[in-house]
């Protein structure tokens, strides 16, 4: 276990990843709890990634707390926690609870964990072919669902969890202090500090974009944890292999657009635009010429009109539109029968 101790710790503030998860999960927990591990995770970055770790073995304690094995191994690191305390003085409730919480962590670390499990309920909200829709989960928080997306919402007592399988998805977060909200997407654990912003997961990885207050996200993986902070109008790409790249500028024009059914693409492979846009409609657009896929195009387009789309690209990149069935457009070069 990666046990990253603050050298300036005092009686009164824990001083390791696995007190501070203990302290903030305590009932008695206060706003100067949070502002106080705020400063403690800021101070050093391995304070954050030892934070990372021993907050994703935790978060799956829960989601499996009902496995056969898991419950097995925690009664024995129990025994063992009781044993070793037996002969020390006693301490305060939240100090109690962190060693138990590491043994317990510890435990969990034997175990397979696989975030996506389906077999671990939850709501589940989906978004087919067509504009993005609005849900609100149970506790007031607002998600907007692009198209061909879906998640599963897990709430209990204690914790707010959101898996995201596939798309892109927006989450204004409800204000409750009692219960963390966290988004997990393909390994990546995104933490809610007051927020509005976007997750999307594809083939090519991972993109979290802030509009509004703060985030943390972190590589959802044991041993090889890290961590960033967003600020507003920040974006963060983690690809498919983990590895996080340099945060960089989000267009938060663009990012509020797609919510409202608004795409702006700059400088757009045409074969990668058709794929985005034909998610929102059942009439296709396809290229009727493969020289055409690598054409720039670069606009603003209203998410399911495909009709106005194959006009803009008739008069301002010559191309020829022909209909070739019910629900399906072909692109050709100007001149091609």
């Amino acid at each position: 276990m990666n046990r990253q101790a603050m050298e300036d710790a005092t009686p009164d503030l824990p001083g390791s990843a696995e007190e501070w998860l203990a302290r903030l999960h305590s009932p008695a927990r206060s706003p100067q709890d949070e502002e106080a591990f705020e400063r403690w995770r800021a101070a050093d970055p391995d304070h954050a990634a030892a934070y990372a770790e021993v907050e994703y073995l935790h978060r799956n304690a829960a989601l499996l707390g009902g496995d056969p094995m898991l419950r097995a191994v925690a009664r024995a690191a129990r025994r063992d926690f009781t044993r070793r305390r037996a002969a020390r003085p006693p301490r305060r409730a939240w100090w109690v609870a962190a060693g138990l919480a590491a043994s317990l962590l510890l435990a969990v670390s034997v175990v397979q964990i696989m975030a996506d499990r389906p077999d671990l309920g939850g709501q589940t909200y989906a978004a087919g072919v067509g504009l993005p829709r609005s849900v609100t989960l149970s506790d007031g928080t607002e998600v907007a669902l692009d198209a061909e997306t879906s998640l599963i919402a897990r709430f209990d007592g204690h914790h707010r969890e959101v898996i995201l399988r596939n798309g892109r998805a927006q989450f204004r977060v409800a204000h409750d202090t009692a219960r963390p909200f966290l988004v997990v997407a393909d390994g990546n654990l995104i933490r809610d500090i007051g927020t509005t912003f976007q997750v999307s997961r594809g083939a090519d990885g991972v993109t979290v974009g802030l509009l509004e207050g703060r985030v943390s996200v972190s590589r959802d993986a044991v041993g090889h944890a890290w961590i960033s902070d967003l600020k507003p109008a920040q974006q963060l790409h983690i690809d498919a292999s983990g590895r996080a790249s340099p945060v960089t500028r989000l267009d938060v024009e663009a990012a509020r657009g797609w919510t409202q059914g608004e795409l702006a693409f700059n400088e757009q492979r045409l074969d990668e635009l058709l794929r985005a846009m034909n998610r929102y409609s059942q009439t296709q657009l396809r290229l009727g010429d493969p020289s055409l896929a690598g054409l720039k195009v670069s606009g603003r387009f209203h998410a399911g009109d495909q009709q106005a789309l194959a006009e803009a690209l008739a008069q301002g990149w010559k191309l020829r539109v022909v209909r070739t069935g019910a629900s399906e457009l072909t692109l050709l070069p100007t001149g091609a029968r």
